[in-house]
């Protein structure tokens, strides 16, 4: 199997996770990325029976909207029963790298305010070591330089993505050459830097499960407490 038909296995293995939810008329958090996109793609077949979702980026609800999903604002619901999003990296114990599509900061949003995080992903993306993917940071723009210098003093290499400006009107410094050992206190120390908005570890809220494509079929992941 390739690439996309791993990214296509996984999402038809999250439709069936979330399928209960839908039916119960529960409100399904969707994510960004062209393994989400996979999964809303799919999801059309669902839609006289969801009752609506909300997106982590504009991409996203315009592709949900595009196949006749409703989608609201997350300020308009309550707790979302279910959230479905890919990822950059994933290591055993579920923690994340993602926003390499520039839509971390809503994405973490969206995961906080969700019962159950289903990460989809294929094989390639299940590493020992969180860190050769770079890791994406989003900043006010005022701040960029100054945060760099403080990257650069943790050890990365920080590297504007030039040309991106996400959907809060941020910018996004790429962190290259920067294995992390300690997912959840990096966390924390750079969303601790003045300036940056959030960053794309999701260790303090990581996935609950992860459904992994592989060349033997979709496997699961479970998180352990």
């Amino acid at each position: 199997m390739n690439q996309q038909q791993l990214k296509e296995a996984v999402a038809a293995a999250a439709i069936e996770r979330v399928k209960p939810a839908i039916l119960d008329g529960e409100i399904i958090g969707i994510g960004t990325g062209s393994t989400a996109n996979c999964f809303i793609d799919q999801l059309a077949a669902l839609k006289d029976d969801i009752k609506a979702t909300v997106a982590s980026s504009e991409a996203s609800a315009q592709r949900l909207r595009s196949h006749g999903i409703e989608v609201i604002e997350l300020n308009s619901c309550g707790q979302i029963a279910v959230y479905v999003d890919g990822a950059d990296e994933s290591n055993q114990r579920l923690e994340l790298i993602k926003g390499g599509g520039a839509a971390l900061t809503r994405e973490k949003i969206v995961a906080a305010a969700s019962k159950q995080f289903i990460c989809i992903a294929d094989e390639s993306k299940l590493v020992d070591q969180l860190g050769a993917f770079p890791l994406p940071i989003e900043v006010i723009p005022m701040a960029r330089s100054y945060v760099a210098r403080e990257l650069l003093k943790m050890g990365g290499n920080p590297v504007y993505r030039e040309g991106v400006v996400t959907d809060n009107g941020n910018v996004i410094i790429d962190l290259y050459d920067f294995m992390i050992a300690t997912p959840q206190k990096t966390e924390e120390t750079i969303n601790g830097i003045t300036g940056v908005v959030t960053n794309g570890l999701f260790a303090l809220r990581p996935a609950d499960v992860l459904l992994l494509g592989t060349a033997d079929g979709v496997k699961t992941l479970q998180r352990e407490d």
